[in-house]
């Protein structure tokens, strides 16, 4: 099937995240590989999705689940090699698929090859990364690192320190140095040239920081000081994506969007305005943040909807004439949405629910893993079954240093941890849920015996054939592309409510959020003539106004 061809393809899109090393594993190993990933496209062309972006693959220590990269142009044995890679390429392509990479490159692994020059005093590579005397016997600044501790690390050899905003094996990428840039041009374009569709770019608003580099605030008993003021979304961020865009982008057929924390709607109009040529879309955390408690993700508590819809409201409003929106729930760094915001006991209402709340709003849905199967978290009780370096280093710092209790820590961490997105890919009811013949790598959530594909892909009514139905109606409608977003209800406690226009088409979205049945107080005016039912996760409804069900979804397309 030849891929579309028009400037904007992306918009129509809906993009399916795969975490390989959870995916499939072709050769009994326990970890998912590429050859799996090629096994199962067949399943991803029945759910009808057009791009899938692969979280990384290539040769890395692993000290952060392969985001510490030692080789950007190969592809990690564990997951197979570069001609793998192309089969991959060349099976997408052949579907009608486009295959998205990430790019990871505002820092790199302590073992590249960049470092290791730039560690050993190298001229040419000093300085590729931040180094900096340091200060009264500790580190340049106060700056606490994403993953607990400092973000800075001593060098026993000089003596200076190097810059780390993650894990001290994630050195930092020096941006101002032209020279680093050019270097990462080079490693976009290579994968390109061979047939990538795009990337999808990790904190790429961190790239850009403040030369002085003074402490930052300093919040909680860590004693760490934050470094958002001086190196998130800082003065030359602008500049470096917009050289990066003329140099590498113009002028291809691909996708670009940018993960950036703390990115607000006025900067992420700027970013994805396209006479500004930058990037296409962003990925925001301002929605998956709402239930983060005074501690932090760990200490969460309840979502209050009206707060949510406050938010996605606004992004949809402020990016829907200027720029585009990414849409999700779920990724590799958030727990299973069913879990967070939906009701387990409710799975299958509370899943279609979500989804059909997000990808009735206009922007690309984006689609992780186990999503459309409404997987759940998997409740791990002990640390030890963990796997995440953020939630370890959280459990270290927390428990082990008596900061919180330890059973409180451990139920957020049940809650909120990474690892809840990271268990097996649950494809049948066999052990190990069909992902491996080996050992896995993580513990497989149990409730596979009823939650897998095969079950799913088998069952007209589950959540698979729910998101099926979602994402051919984007195809078919061109109002659920371009339509413009007008809320309603907005201080409805239960009800997510709104209206897409284009032309003469309106469409109606009305979803209850709880368990409750919601009454409806809505002028039915609002859903324009003679509407009718589009999509509803209830086999049958009393009509568009009547109270919803315990998470009933309604979606109906009428005329203004």
């Amino acid at each position: 099937m030849p891929l579309e061809q028009s400037a904007d393809w992306w918009k129509s899109s809906v993009v399916y995240q795969i975490y390989p090393s959870s995916f499939h594993d072709s050769d009994g190993d326990g970890v998912g590989d590429l050859p799996g990933v090629i096994a199962r496209l067949d399943y991803l062309k029945l759910l009808g999705v057009d791009v899938v972006w692969l979280s990384p693959v290539y040769p890395s220590p692993w000290d952060d689940n392969g985001y510490d990269i030692s080789d950007y142009r190969d592809i990690h044995p564990r997951f197979g090699t570069l001609e793998d890679w192309d089969r991959l390429r060349d099976g997408l392509h052949e579907r009608g698929m486009r295959l998205v990479m990430d790019l990871v490159v505002n820092h790199t692994s302590d073992e590249h090859p960049w470092f290791t020059a730039s560690r050993a005093g190298d001229p040419d590579k000093r300085d590729f990364y931040f180094w900096r005397p340091g200060r009264d016997g500790g580190p340049p600044n106060n700056w606490g690192s994403v993953f607990s501790g400092p973000a800075w690390t001593q060098d026993e050899a000089t003596g200076e320190y190097y810059l780390h905003l993650f894990t001290r094996r994630q050195p930092d990428l020096n941006w101002e140095n032209p020279r680093v840039r050019e270097a990462v041009h080079d490693v976009a374009r290579w994968w390109l040239d061979r047939g990538a569709d795009g990337f999808r770019m990790d904190v790429i608003n961190f790239v850009s920081k403040t030369r002085q580099m003074p402490d930052g605030p300093v919040s909680g008993e860590h004693g760490h000081g934050s470094f958002a003021e001086y190196a998130v979304n800082g003065p030359r961020l602008h500049e470096f994506l917009h050289e990066m865009h003329r140099e590498v982008f113009a002028g291809r057929d691909v996708l670009t969007v940018g993960e950036m924390p703390g990115a607000d709607v006025a900067q992420a109009r700027v970013h994805t305005d396209p006479a500004n040529r930058e990037l296409d879309m962003v990925f925001q955390f301002e929605h998956v943040e709402l239930d983060h408690g005074p501690g932090g993700k760990f200490d969460p508590r309840p979502l209050d909807l009206r707060d949510l819809k406050r938010s996605l409201n606004r992004w949809q409003e402020g990016l829907g004439g200027t720029g585009w929106n990414s849409l999700y729930w779920n990724n590799h760094d958030q727990p299973r949405a069913v879990s967070r915001f939906g009701d387990e006991r409710y799975r299958v209402e509370s899943a279609t629910a979500l989804a059909t709340t997000l990808h009735m709003m206009k922007g690309t849905p984006y689609v992780y893993q186990g999503e459309e199967l409404g997987m759940t978290n998997a409740h791990l009780a002990d640390i030890g079954d963990y796997r995440d370096v953020e939630t370890l280093n959280y459990h270290r710092a927390a428990v082990e240093g008596g900061r919180v209790d330890a059973d409180a820590a451990m139920a957020g961490i049940a809650r909120m941890s990474r690892d809840n997105a990271r268990t097996p890919m649950q494809w049948d009811a066999s052990p190990n849920a069909g992902f491996t013949t080996g050992t896995p790598w993580i513990g497989v959530n149990p409730n596979h015996v009823e939650i897998n594909a095969e079950a799913a892909v088998a069952d007209q009514g589950s959540v698979f054939h729910y998101y099926r139905r979602l994402i051919a109606l984007r195809k078919e409608h061109p109002v659920i592309v371009h339509g413009r977003f007008e809320p309603l209800a907005e201080e409805d406690p239960a009800v997510y409510a709104y209206t897409r226009t284009l032309d003469d088409r309106v469409l109606t979205v009305l979803v209850n959020w709880g368990a409750d049945t919601a009454p409806l107080d809505l002028d039915p005016k609002v859903a324009g003539r003679d509407p009718e039912r589009l999509i509803g996760n209830y086999p049958e409804e009393d009509g568009l106004f009547a109270p919803l069900r315990p998470w009933e979804a309604r979606v109906h397309l009428g005329r203004s």
